[in-house]
């Protein structure tokens, strides 16, 4: 989620939930101990604070990719897309359409 940009947890939360189609509901604290293990991993980082415009809040924090997590997340999806690949040629998933 956060490849698009930076995003405050409960964006964060709203935007797991809308691109699962509710699947995917973290708990507030789910969330938070996920962000703080990305962060001690040196995937991620709180961003500088932002003033505060129309209906903000100012006790949002905002997170950003680090360039080493823009990497990792680089490498997991090209993980990804070869197993997609090995998928579709033993016909366990049909080929996507282009």
């Amino acid at each position: 989620m956060l490849s698009a940009g930076e995003r405050h947890g409960y964006g964060l939360r709203q935007d797991i939930v809308a691109h699962t189609q509710g699947r995917i509901s973290l708990e507030a604290g789910n969330l938070y101990r996920h962000i703080r293990k990305l962060q001690s991993e040196g995937l991620v980082e709180e961003t500088e604070p932002r003033p505060i415009a129309g209906n903000d809040d100012e006790r949002r924090i905002y997170y950003g990719l680090l360039p080493f997590g823009r990497r990792v997340l680089g490498a997991e999806m090209l993980r990804l897309r070869a197993l997609m690949r090995i998928a579709e040629a033993n016909r366990v998933l049909a080929p996507a359409r282009a």
